[in-house]
């Protein structure tokens, strides 16, 4: 329906420029006189430009967006130049040129603000740049520039959506901290592992970024050199300290600060050299089995920049249900903004069998835990659970609590 009504509207802008022709033209001629004929051919020029506007195609533009990256981290800044290009130096006094996007960028303030005018003349080729300040989480789909134009005196108006489709990824934002292992559960209380990951330094299973305490001999300089940054093989593991990472995809208005904390504590946890597995319970249940290496961060990460509170079910029913847990050794955290007393229960139900569950339970910079939160903390720390309180920005801290008695 638009559609018609736009065409409708260019038809009858057309049909109006030509009945202003012929009436200044009938004017100039019954009435006579210099103000008559001066009065049409002052607006000859105007009507035929608009007439050669209304005939002339925006389709022969071409459009082609120029950036830097297609990987981004949320809250970093993306900026991009907007390159037209056309065949035909028809004359456009002025256009305005605005970006357009999918609908996981169609909310945003930048964004919108991203409509320029430029003023192409007779060049063949005109530009423009915008930029957006804070990228949010996901996979964005730049679908192309919508361009407008027309003549000085607002008679006729082109509009066209010129196709340039660019996707870009931005991943969960992180912050740098120190993943120790915790052991099992004793009566005097919770204790961080001692234990080294062992590493089959006679066969290398690929690269991962450098961190204190490599040896000097474990350095890949060909992955070094492509990369500008130091990488160091990645090792069979003998022995492996294995994690599995249960991620609370309810909705909740913390939701990006539970996916930037398991994003931090999964690269800490293979940068310390073991493995981590992931499961999320969004729209679908997604499972990945604890790996180490670079493959496996990747895979893990660009999940992450992908995933959204679409849980229809409260997480203590997504614990209940991955049964599988139970007869696994692998040391299981759990993160979550909202806690209760089931999910309580069902983490004691497998910390009786692995006896190390964590609970990060998620809070705001300034936000204070509950009275209910914290009856529930000395209820979970009396079943041997650790729940810590993880606030925004304070991510480091989170294992440092860990390993308090």
């Amino acid at each position: 329906m638009k559609l018609y009504f736009q065409k409708f509207k260019e038809i009858w802008k057309l049909i109006v420029l030509l009945f202003l022709i012929l009436l200044t033209f009938s004017y100039a001629m019954f009435q006579g006189g210099f103000v008559s004929w001066f009065l049409f051919y002052s607006f000859v020029p105007f009507g035929l430009y608009a007439l050669s506007l209304a005939l002339y195609s925006l389709k022969e533009i071409k459009a082609e967006r120029v950036y830097t990256k297609q990987e981004y981290n949320a809250g970093e800044k993306f900026r991009a130049s907007i390159v037209l290009e056309r065949n035909i130096p028809f004359p456009l006094f002025y256009a305005i040129a605005e970006e357009q996007a999918g609908e996981t960028l169609a909310g945003n303030r930048d964004l919108q603000q991203a409509n320029t005018m430029v003023f192409p003349g007779f060049n063949r080729v005109f530009s423009f740049d915008y930029s957006i300040e804070n990228l949010p989480r996901g996979e964005h789909v730049l679908t192309g520039i919508k361009l407008k134009t027309g003549d000085l005196l607002g008679l006729i108006e082109k509009e066209k959506i010129l196709p340039a489709e660019n996707r870009i990824l931005v991943y969960p934002a992180y912050q740098d901290l120190v993943y120790r292992p915790v052991a099992h559960h004793f009566d005097q209380g919770m204790t961080a592992s001692k234990e080294r990951v062992q590493r089959d330094t006679s066969m290398a299973i690929g690269v991962r970024e450098y961190q204190p305490g490599d040896r000097f001999s474990w350095i890949n300089w060909k992955a070094t050199a492509r990369r500008n940054d130091i990488m160091t093989k990645e090792f069979e593991q003998r022995q492996s300290h294995n994690v599995t990472l249960l991620m609370d995809c309810a909705p909740d208005p913390r939701f990006e600060v539970i996916v930037s904390f398991t994003a931090s504590v999964l690269r800490a946890i293979l940068r310390k050299g073991a493995q981590v597995g992931l499961l999320t319970s969004s729209n679908e249940r997604v499972a990945f089995p604890a790996r180490g290496g670079e493959s496996q961060q990747q895979q893990l990460l660009y999940h992450l920049a992908k995933i959204q509170d679409g849980s229809p079910v409260p997480f203590d029913r997504v614990l209940e249900a991955e049964t599988f847990l139970a007869q696994q050794n692998n040391s299981i955290m759990l993160v979550t903004a909202q806690l209760t007393k089931e999910l309580i229960e069902k983490a004691a139900f497998y910390n009786q069998r692995n006896g190390a569950v964590s609970i990060f339970l998620i809070k705001n910079s300034q936000e204070s835990p509950s009275k209910t939160e914290i009856n529930l903390r000395s209820s979970a720390n009396a079943r041997g659970i650790r729940l810590v309180m993880v606030h925004d920005g304070q991510f480091p801290e989170a294992f440092s609590e860990v390993n308090k008695g």
